[in-house]
């Protein structure tokens, strides 16, 4: 019986694999790539067993397709994977999200092979931070991938404010969903240049700002902190190495000094003994 159901509810998938304009709870949302994303249904229905009733599909874009990615509360063979899990309230989980999962996700609630209310639709788009070093200039690149055509905004900040045009020492470009920041390597010290610059994305009326971090590097999320810990160690090692090398010399100065003293007092009693023998003698002839 119950492989029956999974056989008709399948059918009837085929039949509904596209996500209607009417009718839909629509969210969207942007995040960065590396970032852990959860989407939550906000249709779910009542009364189920392990979201039994629930059904999630994706989407790449308008032109193909939507697949099935859980299918009555279970991720189907074709869709697992190490970054996709499901939760028990029926969210979708995508561990470190890529290009890949820009894209729309609904999901859908069934009863009986018949969809329940409306569907949950989610259109997830992708922030991408790329580094080029050249010489001694570095371009920091902030791009977004959307589903459909980019309606998004996206320009660089430096301390919280847009980078001024008439900057001499940063050049900022713009094109269609995407922006651009060239320095000099020679204004900042390690990866404290980063502090001050982030990247604003603009989705209607919302704005997300993110700190730079770079994907194209190959480094893993914390490695810019390892870095700079790293940096600020060998600083503090070599600023103790310098305050050791002081306090020695400073050890030897003080002993040097000492010395010379106390060789200067020997010397002076010496010389007065000496004195006071001779001043007797001579009074005594």
């Amino acid at each position: 019986m119950a492989e029956f159901r999974w056989i008709t509810m399948s059918l009837f998938l085929i039949l509904m694999l596209q996500f209607t304009a009417a009718g839909q709870l629509f969210r969207s949302l942007t995040f960065r790539v590396g970032d852990d994303v959860t989407l939550s249904c906000e249709n779910v229905i009542d009364d189920q067993n392990n979201c039994d009733s629930t059904v999630w599909l994706f989407s790449e874009s308008r032109s193909t397709q939507a697949v099935v990615l859980v299918h009555l509360g279970k991720i189907v063979e074709e869709a697992k994977s190490d970054r996709l899990s499901f939760t028990e309230n029926c969210s979708l989980v995508i561990k470190k999200v890529t290009d890949e999962g820009v894209g729309r996700y609904g999901c859908r609630q069934f009863r009986s092979v018949k969809q329940q209310g409306q569907d949950a639709v989610v259109e997830l788009s992708v922030v991408t931070m790329t580094e080029h070093n050249d010489t001694d200039e570095v371009t920091l690149t902030c791009s977004v991938r959307t589903y459909e055509r980019c309606t998004h905004t996206v320009k660089w900040l430096f301390q919280g404010q847009d980078v001024a045009e008439d900057d001499q020492h940063m050049r900022t470009s713009q094109s269609l969903c995407s922006a651009s920041v060239t320095f000099l390597t020679s204004l900042y010290i390690y990866t404290s240049r980063y502090n001050f610059l982030k990247c604003a994305v603009t989705d209607g009326d919302r704005v997300q700002v993110f700190p730079f971090r770079s994907q194209s590097s190959g480094e893993k999320p914390g490695e810019d902190t390892t870095r700079a810990t790293t940096v600020s160690t060998t600083v503090a090692t070599a600023t103790a190495s310098a305050t050791n090398d002081a306090s020695t010399k400073g050890w030897w100065l003080r002993f040097f000094i000492v010395s010379v003293g106390l060789s200067v007092l020997i010397i002076s009693v010496v010389a007065v003994n000496m004195w006071t023998r001779t001043k007797g003698e001579n009074i005594h002839r």
